[in-house]
């Protein structure tokens, strides 16, 4: 018989564990706790104002879920002898957490891990064809249950950084117990599908292993199958095959008996060979070409073979590198795909909702098409969340996103005990699996943050150690875990994938250290407070972390926020929202020595404004100083910038560049440009610390006599291209310009990074023919064309603070298109940070921009429309808000 799949989506039932409480509907599974009973009215909305508080209690009770269905005709009753090896399975893909599943009244399976897939065979345990089966699944308390197992561990002692240690040894999404971004929303229940399965046999998993030749021309490997059920007759063959999506032909196909010594341990593979084979490329750099990889169990049936189970997947073929080589700035580290070396800007990805059962594949795809719309070339996802979903693999395979993938640990010591290394190993060949054909993911990382941990509570790590029984009878056995059995897993299920131990991770050298692996650059917010400014005194050989927080959009925080008399800076609601420790010293510390101070806390909406422009700035000052770094063939100084943090799980004030509801703040649209295919950089030398005791504010400000300055040329586009690049100095005061143009015409090279003007001096004209005042700062534009005239990049260097300039009579010019598609805005004096207020429901083409005298901006609505009477907008030292 055919395979016959099930999902058991609705007629479900909820309510706490041993209640006497009545059983409460439940709209659909997957769902989880908080939902149904938000959806029945027991709770309020968890997002809501401090709701977050009044619904905790429910981490620490547990709840019961159940359902009814009926026993497939197919399926043998209890106790009657299966004919025709017909089996009937239940498939639990996600169970969260500690789980206890019974089926009339019989325990079936009991789960541990959030992260694992679960199978139970119940052909024995059904009642009569047609009759009604009972199936229960009671959630217990992963709070209390993570308390008791560090009690039953005094052997280990749970370091953790972010909240409770009961996290530590539980296998559930780390982030559950609340980040410094998150609230602590417990979670439990069937977060993933349910599904009864009958069949006769069926397809366990289809993959390919393959290599391709250096030169690209050829690719040899095989495809794979694994089989389970009843597949041994004499009558029964596999079909593989392989086939050119958009070529429409297969290139392989194969027809195995199963009969004979095909299967070794439910396993059949058939070798292929495919010459000039179509390949799949990051976004910008190729085509992300993809074949379809098909396993199809057949039975004979007369002249029309009865087809039991067929599994389909979408592969890409790429050959891929991560480049660490001995050079002048310590050790490389970057990817190369195909033979191109990518420079992977980017961002980091938590999971983007506190109930994850919520998320949709509609969702998923717009999030990658935002992360894709950013130009970002790779996303992160952290350790402290979950495997991630197929939905946002496959939106990252078809719009060429490479993905960097975290094991599930995050900021702790985990523990070695038998149980939980035991459920570790099936989670990872699980999740190993499923994304081995995935081409979108092109490495994995053993943890976040955890080789910190090691370093901040002195645990044992000896670099020359290489006795893998000895890291687990240290005081940080975690080591392992990273360094033994993760890639040991992944080399036998995926060899040629990729691993890196952790990170940040450089070699078993310092976490922090620069010049070898990747970083988290916390010195920025975090550690030393740095100046964003001093971004690229503060590179590494890759930044796979670094962040700025702001506010989101107006929109978002008065939805989240009911009692309006809290919508002020600094209100408890909004202290509440924000979950970083210290972010009320640390936002305002950067805001005082940058934005001037009045205008910014004089209201919600002006505060707002200030934190973004704050974050916008540290995202161009950092992304601009790296990507210059990414230097030339064989001397990449640095190889990939990933921001903290791309998304939200919760309506809230955190480092993400776009918010919950998918509003994008102004520094989304600073990555966007800094990573355009080709970007103009400018940047003034010398910088002075005006925060310094004895500092001269005017040179801080740079506008004391003829100071340097450089521009450059960022490109990953795979061929040459001729430019001109136009310099303008001009009067933040006047709008007039104050020094002689700059014209250069080069051929900005491909891939890599063309320096065009290095310290170059500024030639200011005469004070006569400037306003009386001789210091009057200037802003250096650099504008960058192609040799038609094509607006390829524009970049501004502003005199530093901001504080220090005053914006009066910009004389702002905003013009809405009839049709509200399009706004065209200008200005006749420099502006700074001039923002539209979005919101849910609207998109546009750019925002966040500066203004400078002669030039338009046009902005483009790319979803919803606008009217001038509700399109407010501002700028830094603006005079008022419009509207």
């Amino acid at each position: 018989m055919q395979k016959q799949p099930q999902e058991l989506r609705t007629g479900w039932f909820m309510k706490e564990h041993g209640s006497e409480s009545a059983w409460l509907p439940v709209k659909q599974v997957p769902s989880e706790v908080h939902l149904d009973l938000l959806a029945n009215d027991k709770i309020p909305d968890p997002f809501l104002d401090a709701n977050e508080l009044a619904v905790q209690w429910i981490a620490e009770k547990d709840w019961v879920y159940k359902t009814t269905f009926t026993t497939p005709p197919s399926s043998p009753q209890e106790g009657e002898k299966s004919s025709n090896n017909v089996k009937t399975d239940l498939v639990f893909h996600g169970l969260d957490t500690f789980a206890t599943v019974t089926l009339n009244g019989r325990t079936i399976l009991s789960s541990d891990n959030m992260h694992t897939r679960y199978r139970a065979d119940i052909s024995r345990l059904l009642q009569d064809k047609n009759s009604s089966n009972t199936l229960e699944i009671t959630f217990h308390s992963a709070l209390l249950r993570g308390r008791e197992l560090i009690t039953r561990h005094p052997e280990h002692t749970f370091h953790v950084r972010q909240t409770e240690a009961s996290r530590v040894p539980v296998r559930k999404a780390q982030y559950h117990w609340g980040w410094d971004w998150g609230p602590i929303l417990m979670s439990a229940g069937p977060w993933r599908p349910i599904v009864l399965e009958t069949y006769t046999a069926r397809v366990e998993d289809v993959w390919v292993v393959y290599e391709l030749e250096e030169d690209l021309g050829r690719c040899e490997g095989e495809v794979c199958a694994r089989v389970e059920g009843d597949y041994t007759g004499d009558d029964v063959a596999l079909l593989l095959s392989i086939a050119d999506v958009e070529g429409g032909g297969e290139v392989v196909s194969e027809r195995v008996l199963m009969g004979g010594s095909a299967v070794v341990d439910s396993v059949v593979k058939v070798p292929f060979v495919i010459d000039s084979p179509s390949l799949w490329y990051p976004r910008g750099y190729g085509p992300q070409a993809r074949y379809r990889v098909s396993a199809t169990i057949l039975r004979a049936n007369g002249t029309q073979p009865l087809e039991l189970d067929r599994m389909t997947k979408l592969i890409g073929l790429r050959r891929t590198a991560l480049i660490q080589e001995p050079d002048a700035h310590g050790k490389s580290f970057y990817f190369r795909i195909n033979n191109i070396d990518i420079f992977a800007g980017g961002s980091c990805w938590i999971p983007p909702d506190s109930f994850l059962s919520s998320m949709t594949p509609d969702r998923y795809t717009e999030w990658l098409n935002l992360v894709a719309e950013s130009n970002q070339a790779m996303v992160r996802v952290w350790g402290g969340g979950i495997y991630e979903d197929e939905a946002f693999l496959d939106a990252a395979d078809e719009l060429g996103i490479l993905v960097w993938h975290d094991f599930a640990f995050a900021c702790a010591s985990y523990p070695v005990f038998d149980e939980f290394v035991a459920s570790l190993e099936i989670e990872a060949r699980q999740n190993i699996r499923r994304m081995r054909c995935h081409p979108s993911v092109v490495v994995w990382a053993g943890n976040n943050e955890d080789y910190q941990v090691q370093e901040r509570y002195k645990l044992e790590y000896d670099p020359d150690d290489t006795d893998p029984t000895s890291w687990r009878r240290s005081t940080f056995p975690a080591r392992y875990i990273y360094e033994y059995l993760l890639p040991k897993w992944l080399r036998e299920e995926d060899p040629s994938a990729i691993y890196h131990p952790g990170s940040p991770w450089g070699d078993g050298k310092r976490s922090s250290d620069p010049t070898v692996g990747d970083i988290h650059q916390w010195n920025i917010w975090h550690g030393q407070m740095a100046p964003y400014q001093s971004a690229a005194s503060l590179s590494g050989r890759f930044i796979s972390e670094f962040g700025m927080e702001a506010y989101p959009h107006l929109s978002t925080l008065q939805q989240s926020i009911t009692d309006r008399s809290q919508h002020h800076p600094g209100s408890l609601m909004l202290d509440f929202r924000n979950k970083a420790t210290g972010h009320e010293r640390r936002l305002l510390t950067y805001l005082t020595e940058n934005f001037p101070l009045l205008s910014t806390c004089s209201d919600l909406a002006s505060f707002t404004h200030a934190t973004q422009i704050l974050q916008s700035e540290t995202m161009r000052y950092a992304y601009k100083a790296w990507r210059r770094m990414w230097g030339t063939p064989g001397a990449r100084q640095c190889g990939g910038v990933l921001v903290w943090q791309m998304n939200d799980c919760w309506p809230t004030v955190s480092w993400a560049v776009v918010d919950y509801h998918g509003v994008r703040k102004p520094a989304f649209y600073a990555i966007k440009r800094a990573l355009r295919g080709v970007d103009v950089g400018v940047q003034r030398r010398g910088g002075v610390d005006w925060t310094e005791g004895h500092a001269d504010p005017y040179r801080a400000l740079g506008c004391v006599g003829e100071g340097g300055f450089d521009v450059w040329v960022a490109s990953s586009r795979l061929e040459s291209v001729q430019v001109a690049v136009l310099v303008r100095f001009i009067s933040v005061a006047s709008g007039e310009e104050v020094a002689e143009r700059v014209v250069k015409r080069i051929a900005a090279d491909a891939n890599c990074t063309t320096e065009v003007l290095s310290n170059e001096l500024i030639r200011l004209h005469p004070p006569s023919l400037r306003l009386p005042e001789t210091r009057d700062p200037y802003i250096i534009h650099a504008v960058l064309r192609t040799e038609d005239g094509e607006l390829l990049a524009t970049d501004t260097d502003w005199p530093q603070p901001l504080k220090y300039l005053s914006f009066p009579n910009r004389n702002v010019n905003v013009r809405i298109s009839p049709s509200g598609d399009k706004v065209t805005v200008s200005a006749d004096r420099p502006v700074k940070g001039f923002v539209f207020e979005e919101r849910e429901g609207l998109a546009l083409s750019d925002n966040g921009f500066d203004l400078v005298p002669g030039e338009e901006q046009v902005v483009t609505v790319t979803r919803g429309f606008v009217r001038e009477e509700a399109l407010a907008w501002t700028y830094i030292g603006a005079e008022r808000r419009n509207p």
